[in-house]
């Protein structure tokens, strides 16, 4: 349904019902803010029939009300009657308000919640195709407007409308004639009010899209700020930012344009019902005997008090229905991330197989896999890794090498063939479990805004001080950690921004040390390190492979002399499978890849 579409629905009830499912854990607010809807409207008529009582008794010199004789009596005791109702109505109303916006705080915070398990749960592709601003507009901005249904939409609505028909019953009790005469102008103010729906409307579902834009535009290049700087690109990059800024501000503009028409156009139209009641009574006056007339004075008054009744939830009515749509649209919007099935299964064991220890046997058979539909990056992929082998991957960029470890820990899912770990089928393993069997140090380390110990442990409780200490340690980063401010306590800021290259990758070591994996997977690990560092994590990962499955990706062939097996890719297909000596024998593609990096180092100038 495209968004001019969903602009024309007002109501979609099965979006609507599942959005009030996640407030059933709060009815008990929700039937009280519906029993103070019914409560307010039902009272709304009463200080306008008070104000009524007051002014005709109160033109009586002999008058009685209940037990109150005399005028004056009379107009004392009804005030009274009118403060206590005000107290009671103001009360209402307080509590009214804090019930509808507590209970959407409530449904948008279990919602979000809700949104954000999920995103966590989807398969690493779906974070390839949907741009992360655009999911963090989904999470915070438009579960946000979904708290509007409860606050500003739906029950406040239904209260309005309430208050207007018991307004409209009492009008047309006291003086049906005179209450067709004040509605005169509503056709006008009817019409004004679809035009005034419509044009606001449409222009917040173009500020719900240039909110999403930017969002993902700023995400994107403050991240990417340092290329942005790097290539001198601010000025650029700051243009298209206007653009997309200028759209949302015009799109605001619309709206504020539609809301300085209408509103002076209500006020018209109440100030047009307000004339034609007071020619319709100063008409009927000529009319009516002495007797007669305090009577129709209090009803004149009585009828303007209950047409700024009227007018007040008229005069917004309408917005409060643009904000109950951009609700149930924003809420379409979160459950397309809800109803997304393209998650990461969390199947048990097939059979019901008890889970064991995994050894660490690694076998691929006839694998393919795309990143879409067509366009195989791995074609008929097959090897086998014993239990503590180390098997080497290299092949020029875009051969397929990140690939194949990405495919271990079911962060994508293959075409065709299978994947096997202690002969099993990982698909058939809990998610939870494999991965935890599986340690993955990348080249981009990524580090997030907390402290050291937070980082290398990913706040796994189960993970005591002493063992990190240990592990940094054994990595031979310890001295360095206590240096920082803090210690362990010091805290890395965002990406790990406040760490070199280096000393980010060392403490990636450590973190897949600390998690005692079965199979270890290590991507370009030495990549960002100088040579001194390259050294210590050499001597680390000699001790961190012993005794386990290990696979290695380096473009430094130097750091893969040791591996038992060495395997070369070309464009996602194996080429050979051998040690090193076996290789350089055969002098084919690993041959040549060794040839020209000896040649490179043996040239100065040239990084290895």
């Amino acid at each position: 349904m495209s968004e001019k579409a969903k602009a024309k629905t007002i109501f979609n009830f099965s979006l609507l019902r599942r959005v009030f499912q996640f407030a059933s854990p709060y009815k008990n607010k929700f039937y009280w803010s519906l029993f103070l809807a019914i409560f307010l409207a039902v009272i709304s008529p009463l200080r306008p029939w008070l104000i009524q009582l007051t002014i005709n008794r109160g033109l009586q010199p002999e008058t009685q009300f209940w037990f109150l004789k005399g005028a004056g009596t009379v107009i004392i005791g009804i005030t009274i009657i009118q403060m206590a109702l005000l107290l009671i109505e103001t009360s209402c109303r307080f509590v009214f308000t804090f019930f509808t916006a507590s209970l959407g705080q409530s449904v948008v915070k279990d919602m979000r919640v809700t949104t954000y398990k999920k995103i966590i749960s989807l398969n690493l592709s779906q974070f390839d195709k949907t741009p992360i601003g655009t999911l963090t507009t989904r999470t915070i901005n438009d579960i946000e407007s979904i708290n509007d249904i409860f606050s500003d939409g739906l029950i406040p609505i239904i209260a309005d409308l309430l208050s207007i028909f018991a307004v409209l019953g009492y009008m047309f009790y006291i003086n049906w004639q005179l209450t067709l005469v004040c509605l005169a102008p509503f056709p006008v103010l009817i019409i004004a009010t679809y035009y005034f729906k419509e044009s606001v409307n449409k222009s917040f579902i173009k500020v719900r899209n240039a909110v999403a834009q930017l969002n993902a535009f700023v995400q994107e290049h403050i991240t990417g700020m340092g290329i942005v700087q790097a290539f001198a690109a601010e000025s650029r990059e700051f243009e298209k930012f206007n653009t997309i800024n200028k759209e949302h501000r015009n799109a605001n503009v619309k709206s504020i344009f539609a809301y300085s028409v209408f509103f002076p156009i209500v006020e018209l139209i109440s100030a047009l019902s307000v004339g034609l009641l007071v020619w319709w009574a100063a008409k009927e006056s000529l009319l009516l005997t002495a007797v007669d007339k305090p009577a129709m004075v209090g009803i004149i008054t009585s009828f303007i008090l209950c047409l700024n009744l009227l007018f007040r939830p008229l005069r917004v009515i309408a917005d409060k229905f643009n904000v109950l749509q951009m609700g149930m649209i924003a809420s379409e919007r979160v459950f397309k991330i809800l109803d997304n099935p393209d998650v990461a299964s969390q199947n048990v064991v097939k059979n019901n197989t008890p889970l064991q220890n995994i050894q660490g046997r690694l076998a691929f058979d006839k694998v393919w896999f795309a990143y879409d539909a067509d366009n195989y990056v791995l074609k008929n992929i097959s090897f086998n890794i014993n239990a503590g082998e180390t098997l080497a991957i290299v092949g020029n960029t875009g051969s397929g090498k990140t690939s194949i470890i990405s495919l271990i820990n079911r962060l994508y899912h293959i075409q065709k063939g299978t994947i096997k770990v202690d002969d099993t089928d990982i698909e058939s393993y809990d998610l939870f479990y494999l991965r935890s069997k599986i340690a993955v140090v990348l080249q981009d380390v990524f580090l997030f805004s907390s402290s050291v110990y937070d980082n290398v442990t990913l706040r796994n409780t189960d993970i005591k001080k002493e063992q990190v200490i240990e592990a940094a340690k054994m990595i031979g980063i310890h001295d360095f950690i206590m240096q920082l401010p803090g210690g362990y306590d010091y805290n890395v800021m965002e990406r790990g921004a406040t760490l070199s290259l280096g000393q980010r990758q060392l403490l990636s070591f450590v973190r897949a040390l600390l998690y005692d994996p079965a199979i270890l997977i290590l991507d370009e690990a030495t990549s960002s390190v100088d040579t001194e560092s390259e050294q210590l994590i050499q001597h680390a990962i000699d001790t961190l492979i012993k005794g386990r499955t290990s696979i290695v990706i380096a473009h430094r062939l130097s750091t893969i002399r040791k591996a038992n097996k060495i395997m070369v890719l070309d464009k996602g297909e194996i080429m050979e499978v051998g040690t090193h000596d076996e290789l350089i024998a055969l002098q084919g593609h690993y041959y040549q890849l060794h040839k020209l990096q000896f040649e490179k180092q043996s040239m100065p100038g040239l990084p290895a």
